[in-house]
Protein backbone atom coordinates (compact mmCIF):
# COMPACT_ATOMS: atom_id res chain seq x y z
CA UNK A 1 0.00 0.00 0.00
CA UNK A 2 2.83 2.67 0.65
CA UNK A 3 4.97 1.51 -2.23
CA UNK A 4 1.60 1.85 -4.71
CA UNK A 5 1.19 5.10 -2.94
CA UNK A 6 4.96 6.68 -3.12
CA UNK A 7 4.64 5.39 -7.11
CA UNK A 8 1.35 7.79 -7.16
CA UNK A 9 3.31 10.61 -5.33
CA UNK A 10 6.19 9.91 -7.63
CA UNK A 11 4.83 9.80 -11.01
CA UNK A 12 1.63 12.76 -10.15
CA UNK A 13 3.99 15.53 -10.97
CA UNK A 14 5.15 14.05 -14.07
CA UNK A 15 2.02 13.03 -15.73
CA UNK A 16 -0.61 14.22 -13.64
CA UNK A 17 -2.93 12.99 -11.27
CA UNK A 18 -5.09 10.78 -13.53
CA UNK A 19 -2.51 9.52 -15.71
CA UNK A 20 -0.51 8.57 -12.46
CA UNK A 21 -3.45 6.50 -10.79
CA UNK A 22 -3.83 4.88 -13.71
CA UNK A 23 -0.30 3.94 -13.97
CA UNK A 24 -0.42 2.45 -10.61
CA UNK A 25 -3.70 0.47 -11.33
CA UNK A 26 -1.31 -0.88 -14.23
CA UNK A 27 1.39 -1.77 -12.49
CA UNK A 28 -0.68 -3.41 -9.85
CA UNK A 29 -2.81 -5.73 -12.71
CA UNK A 30 0.79 -6.22 -13.92
CA UNK A 31 2.45 -7.93 -10.57
CA UNK A 32 -0.97 -9.66 -9.90
CA UNK A 33 -1.22 -11.21 -13.29
CA UNK A 34 2.74 -12.34 -12.96
CA UNK A 35 1.78 -13.43 -9.28
CA UNK A 36 -0.91 -15.80 -10.68
CA UNK A 37 0.70 -17.02 -13.89
CA UNK A 38 3.74 -18.27 -11.34
CA UNK A 39 1.12 -20.07 -9.02
CA UNK A 40 -1.10 -21.93 -11.58
CA UNK A 41 1.69 -22.89 -13.68
CA UNK A 42 2.79 -25.72 -11.73
CA UNK A 43 -0.91 -26.84 -11.05
CA UNK A 44 -1.00 -29.93 -13.71
CA UNK A 45 -3.58 -32.68 -13.34
CA UNK A 46 -1.69 -35.54 -13.65
CA UNK A 47 -2.59 -38.41 -15.55
CA UNK A 48 -5.07 -40.82 -14.28
CA UNK A 49 -3.62 -44.70 -14.09
CA UNK A 50 -4.49 -47.31 -15.91
CA UNK A 51 -6.33 -46.85 -19.35
CA UNK A 52 -5.79 -43.67 -21.03
CA UNK A 53 -8.98 -44.12 -23.51
CA UNK A 54 -11.92 -44.06 -21.05
CA UNK A 55 -15.41 -44.45 -22.55
CA UNK A 56 -16.06 -41.01 -22.63
CA UNK A 57 -12.75 -40.41 -24.51
CA UNK A 58 -13.91 -42.94 -26.97
CA UNK A 59 -17.24 -41.39 -27.56
CA UNK A 60 -15.93 -37.85 -28.18
CA UNK A 61 -13.44 -39.49 -30.89
CA UNK A 62 -16.52 -41.09 -32.47
CA UNK A 63 -18.29 -38.27 -32.27
CA UNK A 64 -15.31 -36.35 -34.42
CA UNK A 65 -14.39 -38.59 -36.61
CA UNK A 66 -18.26 -39.69 -37.67
CA UNK A 67 -20.79 -36.94 -36.44
CA UNK A 68 -23.66 -38.87 -37.92
CA UNK A 69 -22.70 -42.42 -36.28
CA UNK A 70 -22.79 -40.26 -33.15
CA UNK A 71 -25.88 -38.77 -33.21
CA UNK A 72 -27.54 -42.34 -34.04
CA UNK A 73 -26.07 -43.62 -30.68
CA UNK A 74 -27.55 -40.64 -28.92
CA UNK A 75 -30.43 -41.00 -30.41
CA UNK A 76 -30.99 -44.31 -29.57
CA UNK A 77 -29.94 -44.22 -25.98
CA UNK A 78 -32.15 -41.18 -25.82
CA UNK A 79 -35.15 -43.29 -27.02
CA UNK A 80 -34.19 -46.11 -24.73
CA UNK A 81 -33.72 -44.01 -22.06
CA UNK A 82 -37.11 -42.08 -22.70
CA UNK A 83 -39.14 -45.71 -23.28
CA UNK A 84 -38.10 -47.48 -19.68
CA UNK A 85 -39.27 -45.32 -16.25
CA UNK A 86 -36.46 -46.97 -14.22
CA UNK A 87 -33.06 -46.22 -16.36
CA UNK A 88 -35.05 -42.42 -17.22
CA UNK A 89 -35.44 -42.34 -13.15
CA UNK A 90 -31.60 -43.59 -12.61
CA UNK A 91 -30.36 -40.99 -15.20
CA UNK A 92 -32.32 -38.09 -13.15
CA UNK A 93 -31.04 -39.38 -9.98
CA UNK A 94 -27.72 -39.61 -11.26
CA UNK A 95 -28.14 -36.20 -12.70
CA UNK A 96 -29.05 -34.56 -9.63
CA UNK A 97 -27.18 -36.55 -7.04
CA UNK A 98 -24.23 -34.57 -4.93
CA UNK A 99 -21.15 -35.70 -5.72
CA UNK A 100 -19.16 -37.80 -3.24
CA UNK A 101 -15.91 -36.44 -1.83
CA UNK A 102 -12.43 -37.45 -2.91
CA UNK A 103 -10.66 -40.40 -0.86
CA UNK A 104 -8.51 -38.57 1.47
CA UNK A 105 -4.65 -39.93 0.78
Amino acid sequence: MALSFALYAGLRDIVGPAWASAAVAGIVALIALILAFLLTRKARPKPAKGDSKNLTAQLIDLARERPLVAVGVVGAAAAVVIRNPRILSAVIAGLFAPRAAPPKR
